[in-house]
């Protein structure tokens, strides 16, 4: 996978996007992560990319001409291109599993007050990752990648681990222990030392079921 991201701050996802698996991924070639500086589009010496809102109001605009030809610049036939926005469909694990299987994605990070409306025309998804509103787009860039390149194939330790784990099934993921048996008077559960898979299986499952009704009942409505 190859993911380009067209950003005013391309220097801050050299940390996030290079440590731990996502490090590890860049390092096996699993996925190609490139930053993509806006302001090299920009049609002035000064660099700018914003501008004032025609009809008034507060703020500054994202600028339609360096966003349509960075992405000019960078789309292919098989490229996905995601605008990180507030005013975007919610980030859910639903979806980073959609974009996992893309061949090509590029992120632009949405900044200032907002954008011209027409950069949503070369748009293909628009995403939020919860209701409230940060600086810019560009950590919510950084989630979305993490929680996408994780699902590539070889990236976690075990094939297994992205079925297991919380929202994979639309529930919380199961309580889970490991050694000591026995801390501080608190012990593992008798029936994960019983060997017995199947009752294990279900046990998590009845478990998993428990921690959602309990934490999260909003992802047991239908």
């Amino acid at each position: 996978m190859r993911i380009d991201v067209i950003t005013l701050f391309p220097d801050i996802f050299f940390g996030p996007l290079g440590e731990s698996m996502i490090g590890r991924a860049r390092e096996q070639k699993l996925v190609e992560i490139n930053t993509v500086d806006l302001r090299k589009f920009a049609h002035d010496a000064r660099g700018t990319v914003d501008d004032k809102p025609y009809g008034g109001g507060p703020g500054m605009l994202m600028k339609p001409e360096p966003v349509f030809e960075a992405l000019e610049s960078l789309r292919r036939e098989d490229s996905l291109v995601v605008l990180t926005s507030p005013q975007g469909q919610r980030f859910q694990q639903r979806q980073a599993r959609e974009l996992s299987a893309m061949k090509h994605l590029i992120f632009v990070c949405g900044h200032y007050e907002g954008i011209d409306e027409r950069i949503r025309t070369v748009i293909d998804r628009e995403y939020s990752i919860g209701d409230y509103i940060l600086t810019s787009g560009n950590l919510p860039a950084m989630v979305m990648i993490d929680a996408t390149v994780r699902l590539l194939p070889g990236v976690l330790g075990s094939s297994l681990s992205p079925e297991e784990e919380s929202f994979s099934n639309g529930l919380l993921e199961y309580p889970q222990y490991t050694r000591p048996p026995e801390y501080r008077g608190m012990k593992v559960p008798a029936m994960l030392l019983s060997g017995n898979h199947g009752e294990i299986a279900a046990w998590r499952k009845e478990q998993s079921l428990e921690r959602t009704k309990l934490r999260r009942p909003d992802l047991l409505e239908f």
